[in-house]
């Protein structure tokens, strides 16, 4: 029954009833800013207005009252594996005790410039979002990458990425969900792996003992390898019969390298059964004319990609190997600028992107490199060394959660890797297998990890015989 004032008085119901409406509108609107703030990133303390800090109380009240966690503390974590094993990562610490994230940064061997990048952590991504909370990714890592007049360098960018990665993995852990469920889930099971194979020692037969170590890989459940072009295979004595310039630089003959290569493929396809893949990384060490040539001459070996076959700065000579063979093109692990991958993508000139993820900025701008080349019939496989096992773990949620995966990069890790980082992904059966744990479902023992900092990054430099400094990597 009505109270008896309300039967008397009408119209204090009506007015009931309006402040009833309004307050429901109120919620209404608020709860959709709280929406648009979950998944946008967080708000700074310092640039707070009123609508920011009413959509703020909408999400604290929609966590049960609890506040939103805000960013306390960063530091950069390394780890000295050794070469394709060295390891940086940005650790994010929160006002809520025991709440933390990991994200990759690795920027490393060969020529990197990991101490840059502990600077640009230290020294500018810090101060800009300390005190801002954790649970807006998406605005943070806006907030970041305008921060600076000039843009898409790879130290900037691995900054960025480590930090707002960090955040993922508060959100995972905040959820005590993986990464992976808060994107919208798997849409497969594990991702099919690549393994790298070398062609032995020179004093050798190589092709025989190419033959031997990819037998060693397939038999161990891999069904896809790749043979990268290195100093090592190519080396020769410079003009004047010695192994070494005076500074050390060691000279690369390409016309050697071209022809091992090619003689240890066709033992390959001879020898190997015809279901295992077969990728070469020429690592852009050949001048466009070889380049052309070369790919070419791989084409009657049915390879699943030619990676890297021009360098960047030699992206239009795709457009010629394209209208020469059908081999698949792929390239992208010195790329962190958009306007270097968009025309090759939108062209069609290539088949696979292959990103660093930490040089683009991290998770967040590999998703969205992921749909654009989605709609391209472009398919990704991001580069995986150097990188850290949270890096392996982030690329591993783009493959499980992107319809357009192509192929995942492994390298296993040494024992002191994987001491400081526990939780790497599994490999079985020639796929990986990503960890159900919250977050990226890795823990860090920093302690073990301050006693083995990086020191081997070295310059990246390769000649020819008369000592002309060329494209490349050792």
């Amino acid at each position: 029954m009505e109270p008896e004032n309300l039967r008397k008085h009408p119209e204090s119901q009506n007015v009931n009833a309006r402040k009833r409406r309004a307050l429901l509108k109120s919620a209404l609107v608020g709860g959709g800013a709280a929406l648009a703030g979950f998944f946008s990133g967080p708000l700074a303390e310092a640039a707070a207005n009123p609508r920011e800090q009413a959509a703020q109380d909408a999400v604290n009240r929609a966590t049960r009252a609890m506040p939103a966690p805000k960013i306390k503390d960063l530091s950069v974590v390394e780890v000295g594996g050794g070469g394709a094993n060295d390891s940086m990562v940005v650790k994010v610490t929160t006002d809520q005790d025991g709440l933390y994230g990991y994200g990759c940064a690795t920027n490393t061997f060969p020529g990197g410039r990991n101490k840059l990048v502990r600077a640009a952590v230290d020294q500018y991504i810090k101060p800009l979002v300390l005190g801002r909370t954790t649970d807006r990714i998406e605005q943070i890592w806006q907030i970041c990458y305008f921060s600076s007049y000039y843009k898409n360098d790879t130290v900037q960018n691995c900054a960025i990425g480590g930090l707002c990665d960090a955040l993922w993995d508060i959100k995972g852990r905040q959820a005590g969900m993986p990464v992976y469920q808060l994107v919208g889930g798997k849409v497969r099971e594990a991702a099919d792996i690549y393994l790298h194979v070398g062609l032995g020692p020179e004093s050798g037969d190589q092709n025989k003992q190419f033959i031997d170590n990819s037998k060693k890989l397939v038999e161990k459940g891999c069904r896809n390898l790749l043979l990268a072009m290195f100093i090592r295979d190519g080396a020769v004595n410079n003009l004047y019969g010695q192994p070494k310039f005076d500074d050390g630089s060691i000279p690369f003959d390409r016309d050697k390298e071209i022809r091992k290569v090619l003689s240890a493929f066709e033992a390959f396809r001879k020898e190997m059964p015809p279901e295992i893949g077969l990728a070469v990384d020429v690592h852009s060490a050949l001048d466009p004319i070889r380049a052309t040539e070369f790919c070419k001459a791989v084409e009657p070996f049915n390879l699943f990609y030619c990676e890297d076959l021009f360098s960047p700065e030699e992206a239009s000579h795709y457009k010629i190997a394209r209208e020469q063979c059908a081999t698949p093109l792929a390239i992208g692990e010195l790329w962190n600028n958009p306007h270097e991958w968009q025309p090759l993508v939108e062209d069609r000139l290539i088949d696979y992107v292959r990103h660093h993820v930490s040089h683009v900025g991290g998770f967040t701008a590999a998703r969205k490199i992921a749909a654009f080349c989605d709609n391209y019939e472009v398919k990704f496989a991001w580069h995986g060394a150097p990188n850290s096992p949270v890096g392996h773990m982030t690329n591993l949620t783009l493959d499980l959660t992107s319809s357009n995966f192509g192929i995942h990069e492994h390298f296993d890790y040494p024992p002191l890797v994987q001491d400081v980082f526990q939780g790497c992904l599994q490999i079985k059966d020639g796929y990986a297998w990503i960890s159900e744990k919250p977050g990226w479902g890795i823990e860090v023992d920093e302690a073990l990890a301050a006693k083995h900092p990086i020191t081997d990054e070295r310059p990246n430099e390769m000649r020819t015989p008369d000592g002309s400094v060329i494209e490349g990597t050792g």
